[in-house]
Parts: C-alpha cells; structure tokens; sequence
C-alpha cells in the first residue's frame, strides 16, 4: 500500500521472503535443517550468526561478486600499469587496499578482506614477474615487499554498525 501511494512497486526476480532473525536460527538449530537464508545489500551479503558471547549477531560479509570483479578490475590495471615505476604501482595498490577496507572493514568480514589482500599481493607478484626475462622469485618480491609494504588489513569499522553510518 505505501509502495503504490508514490506509485512504486517491487521486482519480482529481486523480491523474496526468507526467513531471518533470532528465532528462525535458533529454530532450524534445534531441528537441525540447514541455516537461515541470506540476503545481498550494499555489498554484502546477511547472514545469521552467533558472536563469541553466544549472542545472536547479523554478520556480514563481501559478496563473492564484488570481491571477483574487483580483482578483475585489479589485473586489468596493473597489466596497463606493468611498466611504470615499482614505487606508481606500489602507490596505486595502497589506495585500492585502503579503500577496499574502509568500505568493507567489518570484524565479521575479516576472512574476506584477508583473502582480498591476498589475491592482490599475488596479483602484483605476477605482474612484476612479467617485466623482464629475468625471473622474479619469491624472495626477491619479498625484499621488494620489504621496501614497499601494502597496508595490513584493517578492521575500520571496529563494531558491527548499521549499514546507514558505513557508507
């Protein structure tokens, strides 16, 4: 009725009812079926889980599909960038990284931003490795990490907040 008032309406492929909250996971805990669904907004997709205390707690965690395209996104450019200056690229890796946690940096996203890092680290390894026929080893990447760090992954939203004070 207050959709129709302004003269709106749902999507039917992007509307569903599922069961979420408290009870439907401590419900489908005791019968022991499979988890409550989950659902995508903002970025992240929902899900029902227990914090350390045993509270109930709504997690949240990148979806799978940001995190891929991101990281295609990643390649292309250091493959456009493969031949700049170590230290440009090192720049320009250190403000996605930062910006990535900034936006995604929850405490029960942490395995996602880890992973995030991860891939991006390796992306740049191989890249590098590219430049020249003289081969980049690991432990030259290393001593070259050493001398041009990427930022640690960080938890910038220290509390699971609302998603209107995160972005």
């Amino acid at each position: 009725e207050r959709l129709e008032k302004f003269k709106l309406a749902l999507h039917g492929d992007k509307t569903r009812l599922i069961e979420f909250g408290k009870l439907v996971a401590e419900h489908r805990r005791a019968r022991n079926t499979r988890r409550p669904g989950t659902f995508s907004f903002r970025g992240f997709s929902h899900y029902c889980g227990w914090s350390r205390a045993g509270r109930f707690v709504v997690k949240r965690r990148t979806e799978g599909r940001r995190v891929s395209r991101k990281l295609q996104e990643v390649q292309a450019e250091l493959r456009r960038r493969m031949h700049t200056p170590v230290q440009s690229q090192h720049r320009w890796l250190c403000s996605v990284l930062r910006g990535h946690d900034a936006y995604y940096g929850l405490p029960s996203n942490w395995p996602r931003l880890d992973s995030f890092h991860d891939a991006v680290r390796r992306r740049w390894y191989r890249v590098l490795r590219r430049r020249s026929q003289r081969r980049l080893t690991w432990e030259r990447f290393n001593a070259l990490l050493a001398r041009f760090p990427l930022p640690s992954t960080r938890i910038t939203h220290p509390r699971e907040v609302s998603l209107a004070r995160v972005g």
